[in-house]
This record gives C-alpha cells, sequence and structure tokens, in this order.
C-alpha cells in the first residue's frame, strides 16, 4: 500500500479517532476560508501565519465605515471612540488567558520579536544575574542575551538532546543558580514543534528567577491558562493565531514583573509628564508607559474580533484537528520510500504526537541517501502550489541540534572569513542550508496532508534532484 494510501485510510481509522468530531471545521472552510481552495493552493505554514476568516475582514470593514477613529490621547469623540475598543482588546486578551487584570496587564506591540526587545531593553540585568536560554529558541528570544551582556550579566545555554530534540528538564534546573535571574523558553518550539514543560516555570520561580514564556507557536492550537501557569512575561503575534490583523502583537506581563523594568528611553504617549528644559521625565504609571507613540488603533480592535472567532469555533476543537492531522502527517513523512525500501524523510524532533505540536520539520532525502538541497524543495514546492517553508526557521539552536553540528565547529567557524552564506555552511561541511517545516492549523484538513505527501513520493522518489539554476543562499 502506498504511503498515500495509507494516509487515506488512517483518517478514517483508530489513529485518527476524534478527526470525525472536527467537522465543524470543514463546513467553516468552505465558507469563511474557500480562498484556500480556489487558487489550487496547499497552505501548509501555520507557524509562519494563519489565516484570516472573511468574517475577520467584514468587520473590519464595517468598523471603519460605520464611525470615524482617532488618534487615541485625546477626549474628543473620534479619540474616545477608539480608545473604548483599545481597551475593550486588552479585557479580551486576558479573558483570553483567563489571567486576572489585578495580576496580568496588556501592552501592546508590533509583535511577538518587538514584546521581546521591549523586555530585553528594559530588564535590570546586572553583574551577578544570569539569562538561561533553552537551545531551542526564535532568534527573537536569542536577542536578549545582547542587552544581558551588554551589562554584565552572565548568559547561559541548555541545548536540546536526543533524537526528540528536547530540552533536559534536569539541565534547565541545574542552570538555574546564582542571586537571581531571567529563565526563557518557548512553550512551542517554531523548528520541532516539541512542547516544553511549564513546570519549568515554577522551577525558575523557585530558585528567584522571573521566565518569559514565547508563546507565539503555542497558542494558535493550544489553551495558556495564566490562572494555573504564572510566567512573568509572555510575547504574543496575534497574526499567528488568526491571520489577521498583521503588525499588532502583545507582552502580556505580571504587573509585578512589569514594575521592575527599567526602560532606556520615552516617547510619546509614555509619559504622565516631562520637561525638555529641566531634563527630568515620569513614566505613566501602568502599561501605557511601555506603549511607544500612537498605537495601531485601527487594527487593534481586530484582536479582540479574532479572539472572539476563536473563542465561537472553540480552542479544543481547533487542538483536536490539529493533533490528529500531526500523527497523520507524521506517519505519512515516515511511510515515504525509495524503491529500495531505504527512507525518502529525515524527521527532526518527536515521530509521534506525544508532547508537541503541529509543526514538522524534515529534510528529503535522494536515492544515493543524501539531503537533498532545501532550495530544491522550496522551489518544487512553490511551483506545485504548495506553501511550506525552509531554511531554520529563526532557530539556530533547534537546527544545530538537528544537524547535529559540534559546538567546537561553531566556535571554529565564528572566526572563519565568509563571504557568503553557502561558504559558511562549506566550512560547517553542511550538506544542507536547513530544513523543509509543514504546519498545521485551524483549517488544515486531511486533503493539505495527503497532497504533500503524494507530492513529495512522485517528485523525489528514486530520484536525484536537478541543483542547477538554485539561487545563492541570503540569510538563515
Amino acid at each position: 500500500m502506498s504511503a498515500l494510501s495509507d494516509c487515506h485510510g488512517a483518517a478514517r481509522g483508530n489513529a485518527m479517532a476524534g478527526y470525525e468530531d472536527t467537522r465543524r471545521l470543514d463546513e467553516l472552510r468552505a465558507t469563511e476560508y474557500r480562498h484556500l481552495d480556489e487558487h489550487g493552493q496547499t497552505y501548509l505554514d501555520y507557524t509562519g501565519s494563519g489565516v484570516a476568516a472573511a468574517a475577520q475582514l467584514r468587520a473590519h470593514v464595517e468598523r471603519l465605515s460605520g464611525c470615524c477613529y482617532g488618534n487615541p490621547h485625546s477626549e474628543n469623540p473620534a479619540s474616545s471612540a477608539s480608545t473604548v475598543l483599545v481597551e475593550r482588546a486588552r479585557k479580551a486578551i486576558l479573558d483570553f488567558f483567563n489571567a486576572s487584570p489585578d495580576e496580568y496587564a496588556v501592552v501592546f506591540t508590533q509583535n511577538a520579536s518587538g514584546a521581546c526587545r521591549l523586555v530585553g531593553e528594559a530588564y535590570p540585568f546586572g553583574r551577578g544575574d544570569r539569562l538561561v536560554l533553552t537551545g531551542d529558541n526564535h532568534n527573537s528570544v536569542n536577542g536578549i542575551r545582547e542587552f544581558a551582556r551588554a551589562h554584565g550579566a552572565e548568559v547561559a545555554h541548555v541545548p536540546v538532546r536526543g533524537p526528540d530534540l528536547r530540552v533536559p528538564g534536569e539541565e534547565v534546573r541545574a542552570a538555574l543558580t546564582g542571586r537571581r535571574g531571567l529563565l526563557v523558553f518557548p512553550a512551542q518550539s517554531n523548528f520541532t514543534g516539541v512542547q516544553h514543560p511549564l513546570g519549568w516555570i515554577d522551577d525558575a520561580h523557585d530558585h528567584g528567577y522571573d521566565v518569559l514564556l514565547d508563546a507565539a507557536a503555542f497558542v494558535p492550537a493550544n489553551r495558556l491558562d495564566l490562572s494555573r501557569t504564572r510566567p512573568d512575561f509572555v510575547p504574543v503575534s496575534w497574526y499567528k493565531v488568526f491571520g489577521y490583523p498583521t503588525g499588532v502583537g502583545c507582552l502580556v506581563a505580571r504587573r509585578d514583573a512589569l514594575a521592575r523594568l527599567r526602560r532606556p528611553w520615552f516617547a510619546g504617549g509614555t509619559i504622565q509628564a516631562v520637561s525638555a528644559l529641566g531634563g527630568w521625565h515620569v513614566l505613566a504609571p501602568d502599561e501605557t508607559a511601555f506603549e511607544d507613540g500612537t498605537l495601531n488603533f485601527l487594527s487593534i480592535p481586530d484582536v479582540e474580533f479574532g479572539i472572539g472567532w476563536v473563542e465561537a469555533i472553540g480552542m479544543d476543537l481547533i487542538h483536536r484537528r490539529v493533533g490528529c492531522l500531526t500523527s497523520l502527517l507524521l506517519r505519512g513523512l515516515t511511510a515515504l520510500r525509495h524503491s529500495d525500501g531505504s527512507a525518502m524523510v529525515r524527521l527532526y524532533g518527536p515521530g509521534d504526537a506525544d508532547r508537541r505540536g503541529g509543526t514538522v520539520a524534515f529534510n528529503l532525502l535522494d536515492a544515493r541517501g543524501a539531503v537533498v538541497d532545501e532550495r530544491i524543495v522550496a522551489r518544487d514546492t512553490a511551483a506545485a502550489g504548495i506553501c511550506v517553508r525552509t531554511g531554520c526557521f529563526c532557530n539556530p539552536g533547534a537546527g544545530e541540534g538537528a544537524f547535529r553540528i559540534p559546538e567546537r565547529a561553531l566556535r571554529r567557524t565564528a572566526h572563519v572569513r565568509t563571504r557568503t552564506l553557502d561558504d559558511y555552511l562549506d566550512a560547517l561541511g553542511l550538506p544542507s542550508g536547513g530544513a523543509v517545516r509543514a504546519s498545521l492549523g485551524l483549517v488544515s484538513n486531511v486533503a493539505d496532508v495527503e497532497r504533500l505527501i503524494g507530492f513529495l513520493g512522485a517528485a523525489y522518489r528514486d530520484r536525484e534532484p536537478d541543483a542547477t539554476g538554485l539561487r545563492p543562499r541570503e540569510r538563515c
């Protein structure tokens, strides 16, 4: 039986138990998300971005055409109308995370990266402090180390281990030394889909550490209950949850942790009082002290609608659908074989759905067992109308673990002069510049998985793909 036939049968077998209960999502796809199927594309890049429902766009147009909205920070009617909607969005976000407004505040940012920078630049790092980063982190998180180093704090990395590319909990706990510090890790890897233990938050607090929990890849298909799990800082990008709007993220922060931050500057909208000639300023006493300039007041209300949309569908329903399809995708990929029985796919991360999300990274192997250049897969899937992502996904630590690059080689090549990224990869002896990532989300379906598996089998079984004409890699 072919891998495609295996997929088709598994979707209706015991391994996909619970999938039938998610059929409402197929009805929504046929109505509110029909643009996914009208142009012959297969969208499998939900970790990159969610997709927007037609209802979200209608709500945006209806709101803007029904009232005049102006810059907040004033009491005129247009300004007040915007302020009301912005504050409603704050409340909706806290409700979404089951977070008490007495304990948590919402700071609007451009995206999760902006939220991470806000914490990094304002966190009171000093000599004797420690920043602990898991090896599995997005670069927007890794960049916090530059602020820590600049203030004399020690930076520790806890690498991923083993074939599942998980971070050992005992190594995380062992790293929590010193008088105080900041632990930073993702609830879900944007590279492998690994879901890290949220119990590390209490471990860190017991050692006097604050915690930044990167929730960007986790919350589109999982509940995060901040009444039970209490990280100090939670960055979120809302377009990853429901596709629209882009350019609006937030930092959900414990109020006591927010009060410990020391902003290195001030801007319009952040101050209570300021003197130009006197050279002094007083920051606003609430979360607006961290919102520089004019908020995106025409798009922030779309977050409230998007949250309502997802909650009406049901996060548990979305979680079940994504879990079923992740199992299906993993089985389909591992079932792909060349005619001699050799594997066509090398998976990175867990091979089953245990403690993982719907993000699956892999490389194709040609008939000789060599890794197929990820640029070939990017070119071929794009031509076929299949939306996957290739590269290292802004997560170098997970990539270094996946490709088993020794630390000594990474330190050695840091001082090697290379003109291009390809030269750097050659210096490391890597066969490819990254992996292929397929990720599932709100309205993914069996047909999406079947199409990808079927295409990969037809395109690469018993073949050595042509690498001529590939463009040089520009970035990781």
